[in-house]
């Protein structure tokens, strides 16, 4: 599968890793241009390229986010279209500033980047787990009881399904919240299971239990 990251701090530059070690062709972007990714590149091994926004965008199946969310309107909304877009972003307000919609909780941060990416088919994940974690902690070998969970939360089911299969692949148990509105709020920084990661069938009782 062609995957773009956009983004290349630590959980951009580690799913990177995880994708292209996985088999996958990898192009990950930033907002400083390709010339500042050599070396990441260069790690990251022969799966793997670097880009503008635009061509991680255009060039592939999936398109994982993780950037600022304070930066996503500079996302060129066009390149998304069709897309199966992974949003692993949060809202920080001391970083990204007060939003009005969010702190009301009248809608959540993926909704904002749904809204924004017009035609993308938008799925919350990747987002709840610290980098470290997430970069060694996969057991692709492993059953579904020993492993930890990634959540994903969508309105698309067949995204899901192959958002599902990408966390499968690198070691992970994937643990569906819901919809992008409900799901996507019990992803978020402060809930109980936001930085905690849990095996599967904890994670889905600790999901069940909030619904």
């Amino acid at each position: 599968m062609r995957i773009g990251i956009i983004g290349s701090g630590n959980i951009g530059a580690t799913t990177a890793r995880l994708f292209a070690e996985a088999g996958h062709e990898v192009t990950i972007a930033n907002s400083r241009g390709p010339e500042s990714l050599a070396e990441l590149v260069g790690d990251l091994g022969p799966n793997a390229r670097a880009g503008t926004v635009d061509d991680a965008a255009r060039a592939s199946d999936v398109v994982l986010i993780a950037i600022p969310l304070r930066a996503y309107p500079n996302l060129p909304a066009e390149a998304f279209a069709g897309k199966i877009v992974v949003d692993a972003n949060n809202y920080y307000p001391q970083r990204d500033g007060r939003i009005a919609e969010l702190d009301s909780e009248e809608t959540t941060s993926t909704e904002l980047l749904a809204r924004h990416l017009t035609g993308a088919r938008v799925v919350k994940s990747f987002n709840t787990m610290n980098f470290r974690p997430l970069g060694s902690e996969g057991r692709p070998d492993a059953p579904r009881a020993e492993r930890l969970a990634i959540y994903l939360a969508g309105d698309d089911d067949r995204a899901k399904e192959i958002v599902a299969g990408l966390i499968d692949e690198v070691g992970f148990a994937p643990v569906d919240t819901g919809s992008l509105h409900e799901g996507g709020a019990r992803q978020q920084p402060g809930s109980p299971i936001y930085n905690n990661p849990m095996p599967a069938e904890e994670a889905e009782a600790a999901v069940t239990s909030r619904r």
